[in-house]
């Protein structure tokens, strides 16, 4: 399972928490790290058991689940820049007044009604999420879905991709398989999104790359390998150093 499947597969008590249980690990639902269980793991004179460790890891690299997850594309939260900021001040613990300051608009009513207004949103949404779990026990002609990678940047019609058109369209371009060498990279942009997403599975979380092994791993034998790396940073599946000495995995 990718970490975007496991992503959007995660119950909203597994997304507060930010990690998941797969069998003998526990893996961070923001980066894909994993930590043993049984292991103890040692941290500035502290020891820490696997599963508190990675509370650690999540407050240390990503600052915290809510930080993480308000900073997705507002396609992905549903949010509007407005909404997301206001967000962010309540969670900081501002009371209504210090939250009009901040902002400098309207009064501290105004921020009561954004607050209703959040309320709403959130009301609707677990009418939402109920009506389409209930749908999935009688929906028998829906298409499965490539699950959209939580790390997208604009999220569009190039991610409406189904499982099906994903087979379809990687034996064109993979006729010899996966591992072989790409055909071409001049596609359309739902095309260039299954080929990347699909290079990027080549990568492993939490490994540093230079740009000579990412070249190597894309393949040298296709012309447009420094496209596709650039690429891959341009859709999210890839980050960097400004001076491009290191690559790794943001999936």
């Amino acid at each position: 399972m990718d970490l975007s499947e496991r992503f959007w597969n995660a119950s909203i008590d597994e997304l507060k928490e930010g990690y998941v249980e797969e069998g003998p690990v526990w893996v961070c639902l923001l980066c894909g790290k994993t930590l043993e269980k049984g292991i103890i793991y040692p941290d500035h004179d502290v020891l820490y058991e696997a599963r508190r460790y990675m509370t650690v890891h999540i407050q240390r690299e990503h600052g915290s689940v809510f930080q993480y997850l308000s900073g997705l594309d507002k396609k992905l939260t549903g949010l509007t820049e407005h909404q997301n900021r206001l967000l962010q001040l309540f969670y900081e613990g501002m009371n209504d007044k210090e939250v009009q300051q901040a902002l400098g608009i309207g009064s501290a009513s105004t921020i009561r009604n954004h607050r209703f207004a959040l309320k709403e949103k959130e009301r609707q949404s677990k009418v939402l999420l109920t009506l389409m779990e209930l749908l999935k026990e009688k929906d028998r002609h829906a298409p499965s879905m490539v699950e959209i990678p939580k790390q997208a940047k604009m999220v569009d019609e190039r991610y409406n991709v189904t499982e099906e058109e994903r087979q379809s369209i990687l034996a064109k371009v993979f006729p010899e398989g996966t591992e072989a060498p790409l055909k071409t990279f001049k596609l359309k942009e739902k095309q260039k999104y299954v080929v990347l997403r699909e290079i990027a599975a080549r990568f492993k979380p939490g490994v540093m790359y230079s740009e000579n092994e990412i070249n190597d791993m894309i393949g040298r034998d296709n012309p447009d390998y420094v496209t596709i790396r650039r690429y891959l940073i341009e859709y999210g599946f890839l980050d960097r150093r400004d001076d491009g000495s290191q690559y790794w995995l943001t999936t």
